[in-house]
């Protein structure tokens, strides 16, 4: 049997040979292959005192599995997904072993306590909870001894279907209303009897929401009027005038969620908003904001109302327990022939009426970007050098505490963190694996692995005012030089804030930045960042090499045994060679293709040239940002060398991404950038592209 198997591995390995040397992209098979994984069992034991035993191997990407019962006994083997085995058991306890196989002998394996008694389950522990995330979910753990499984028959009319689980493991149901239900809970060991554990418990809906609306992006001042947002300065507004809605079940309330303000329209019939003075938005093209309701089906009306000529409305569908963000073409309500000159009132009608409540933010209206921000656009790291980070009893002083050079080594883990300002007001901390983790942190003083919310997750953006020396990146979790520091204090001294206000000072030609932010009353800490050195390298338009082997795959990085094109390949695909690539100084990035570019089959076309195909059509809005070895793509239907390769496999077969990150070489003094991407398990690609 090993030889057999042997033998097939080595044809499938010289077909996948044979495939990318007949064409080019095809390497879809090897891109489905991979371990599999979610791999677990349901363990089931009828109640007669026999210890029959039922396994049902549970997983994903399987091809079958083999079951090793723990007790000596021969392995269950060759079992397929939806299939179980059955095997009876002395009493005790026994650690099984699933081992879950995919298609190309990759394999995984877990184990699974299985406890066989004829007594009946004692000393049950019962944990029920109403989940912190889903509106009228129930989550139920149960704990006992001597048992294996347990059975919760969930009370809701019309449904008497038990839902099963391991001991020790949840089981979970979501309501269709909140309300008390009876929950009662069946526990099951080897033995005939059971024990039961029944109890009334309260199912409560999510009403409000649990994070703050996204975080607008930067806008210049004349490109945006703003109604209610902390990312812009808004003008003068009556958020709740008495229009007679009380009277109707309708109410309302600034809403506080850990310091971020919303609008709370409660039971909404009609509410609105009252400018201090009428507003031309006719320069203006969008209204956009950003709606939260807990009510399912809700619709809601934003109508602009114009002090000369009436009011239009337009209808925006709501999705329930989820921030929607609603962006309102000006048009839409011009095209009614509404005047937009005058609007001194918007207003908000639910339909149902007054049935549902929403939370609004983020009201403004907006046009496109007249110019882009400069100055601190770009990727920031803090300066390797002794004094970078200091704190003191003034700005810039260190008295109390300054790095010495032994610290900057020390902390290499932390001076390899990456600060990104984006042209288009979007902020990043790039940490990497690991940085630096304080004790408050639940870290030592030591490297190790980045803590929420400070792990580079956050969804933030940045202000720069450069007439006030100041930066302030705003999303929970975003910060410039530690995450302890921030206007109110220290951490965990005080709460973690949403957003943070530095001062600033650019200085060499805008490649060194000093902030100085009070973090409590006398406490100034000073941190020294410069720019990296990558955009420089970047910086320019780039085309892919017209030489042979500039495109290739191969099952190594850098190598091309599958395929590379030839010299006659590249004369054949000439409306892709003059394809650019082009980096710009302030962070973005874009795709030039031309009227014709390569269209591969998968993108509808007969591997021939032919008129771009979206996303990838050189439309898209991108960024990059980098470090000292790699290249990330941002945005979807932006990427390098050809659109197939992305970071999850190969499309058509993976869905489109919206960032790609390239593995990156420079050579011929930095003109020759050489890319390579793994493109599914074992599959490398490699670009060659020349800086213009």
């Amino acid at each position: 049997m090993k030889i057999i198997k042997q033998t097939l591995k080595l044809c499938l390995l010289a077909l996948i040979a044979f495939s990318c040397s007949q064409d080019d992209m095809n390497t879809d098979y090897v891109n489905e292959i991979a371990a599999p994984s979610n791999v677990s069992a349901a363990v089931r034991v009828t109640q007669d005192n026999t210890g029959l035993v039922t396994i049902t191997p549970l997983g994903q990407g399987v091809v079958n599995f083999n079951v090793n019962f723990g007790d000596g006994s021969n392995l269950a083997e060759g079992i397929i997904p939806g299939k179980s085995a059955t095997h009876t058991y002395a009493e005790g306890t026994y650690e099984a072993t699933i081992i879950a196989k995919g298609l190309n002998g990759l394999s995984t394996a877990v184990t699974q306590s299985i406890v066989v008694s004829f007594k009946a389950p004692e000393n049950l522990v019962v944990t029920i909870e109403n989940d912190a995330a889903i509106s009228k979910k129930v989550n139920v753990t149960v704990t006992a001894d001597y048992a294996l499984s347990y059975e919760v028959y969930f009370g809701e009319p019309g449904n008497d279907t038990p839902v099963t689980a391991n001991i020790g493991e949840v089981a979970s149901y979501r309501y269709q209303d909140a309300g008390t239900y009876t929950i009662r809970i069946v526990v099951m060991s080897a033995a005939i009897e059971t024990a039961e554990y029944s109890v009334e418990f309260e199912v409560t809906a999510i009403l409000q929401p649990l994070a703050s609306a996204p975080a607008p992006p930067y806008r210049n001042p004349s490109d945006v009027i703003s109604v209610f947002s902390a990312a812009y300065t808004n003008i003068g507004v009556d958020y709740f005038p008495d229009w007679g809605q009380a009277g109707q079940g309708s109410g309302w309330t600034m809403f506080d969620l850990n310091g971020d303000e919303m609008l709370q329209y409660i039971n909404l019939s009609y509410q609105g908003n009252q400018f201090d003075a009428p507003v031309n938005v006719t320069a203006m093209e969008y209204i956009h904001m950003d709606v939260w309701t807990a009510s399912e089906g809700l619709q809601m009306e934003t109508s602009l109302i114009s002090l000369t000529n009436g009011e239009k409305p337009v209808w925006s569908d709501l999705t329930a327990n989820e921030w929607t963000s609603i962006d309102i073409p000006i048009s839409a309500f011009t095209d009614q022939g509404l005047t937009v000159a005058d609007i001194h009132q918007l207003k908000y009608v639910a339909e149902p009426w007054a049935a549902g409540t929403v939370f609004i933010d983020n009201i403004y209206f907006y046009k496109s970007p007249s110019s882009t921000q400069t100055g601190v656009v770009g990727t920031w790291k803090i300066a390797p050098e002794a004094g970078s980070l200091r704190v003191g009893p003034a700005p810039g002083d260190g008295q109390w505490w300054s790095i010495d050079a032994a610290g900057v080594v020390q902390r290499a883990c932390f001076y390899d963190d990456t600060y990104v300002f984006n042209s288009n007001g979007s902020f990043s901390n790039i940490l990497g694996t690991d940085t630096w983790i304080e004790g408050w942190q639940g870290g030592g003083d030591a490297c190790g692995a980045p803590v929420a919310p400070y792990d580079g997750t956050a969804s933030a953006t940045y202000t720069y005012d450069e007439n006030a020396g100041t930066v302030t990146v705003n999303g929970t979790g975003a910060y410039l030089g530690i995450p302890k520091a921030n206007n109110a204090g220290e951490l965990p001294n005080v709460a973690v804030p949403s957003s943070i206000t530095y001062n600033i000072t650019l200085s060499n030609n805008d490649t060194r930045m000093t902030l100085i932010i009070e973090a409590g009353a006398g406490v100034f800490w000073t941190f020294e960042l410069v720019r990296d050195n990558a955009p420089s390298l970047y910086e320019g338009t780039w085309k892919i090499a017209p030489i042979a082997g500039s495109l290739r795959v191969g099952p190594a990085p850098g190598d091309g045994q599958w395929w590379s094109i030839d010299a006659a390949g590249v004369s054949q695909r000439a409306c892709f060679y003059d394809d650019e690539f082009v980096f710009g100084a302030d962070g973005s990035f874009n795709n030039i293709l031309g009227s014709q570019t390569w269209i591969e089959g998968w993108q509808g076309g007969g591997d021939a040239c032919g008129t771009p195909v979206a996303p990838y059509d050189g439309t898209a809005s991108a960024t990059y940002t980098y470090d000292s070895n790699t290249v990330t793509i941002n945005g979807t239907g932006a990427y390098l060398g050809i659109p197939k390769a992305n970071n999850s496999g190969e499309l058509p077969n993976v869905a489109v991404p919206n960032s790609i990150t390239y593995d990156v070489t420079f050579s011929n003094n930095n003109t020759r950038m050489t890319l390579i991407i793994e493109a599914g398990a074992g599959v490398f690609w490699t670009f060659e592209l020349d800086k213009q």
